[in-house]
């Protein structure tokens, strides 16, 4: 795993950069979906999240769920285009849990991707994953606690 100013940056996970968004390909074909350090850092302590239900077919970046803060209210993207399979209900009960471990109980749901291949291609990965996150976070000063 990669740090850059406190955000960690796991380096085996799949990034919109710009969305602050993780994916994690599963063995099951399915892909969890989250929010990075960076993400959690900047919203602040959050409050509330609100999932799309089980069932609901998403496009590649359009919203799986949407969080609050005490300053910031939006979307978490999906990285991949697809159906929404499972909702972590534990981070409904208690959305604070993305804040303190946002790569790992912190998920925020599970989605059957339509076109891994194809929606890869806009996503960065590795090495090309943590040096953009790194231009965007001296860029834009920031910094995780």
């Amino acid at each position: 795993m990669s740090k850059v100013n406190g955000c960690d940056i796991p380096e085996d996970l799949y990034y919109s950069v710009e969305k602050h968004v993780w994916g994690k390909l599963e063995d099951d074909g399915t892909v969890t979906v989250g929010m990075t350090s960076v993400a959690q850092s900047l919203a602040g302590k959050l409050l509330y999240i609100t999932p799309k239900k089980v069932g609901r077919k998403i496009a590649q970046l359009k919203s799986v769920a949407t969080v609050e803060s005490g300053k910031y209210v939006g979307p978490v993207p999906a990285l991949f285009s697809g159906e929404i399979v499972a909702v972590n209900d534990e981070v409904v009960e208690n959305v604070s849990i993305i804040n303190s471990d946002p790569y790992g109980k912190g998920w925020v749901c599970k989605i059957k991707a339509d076109n891994i291949e194809e929606d890869k291609k806009n996503l960065l990965i590795g090495k090309e994953a943590v040096e953009a996150y790194k231009k965007k976070i001296e860029a834009d000063g920031i910094k995780c606690e």
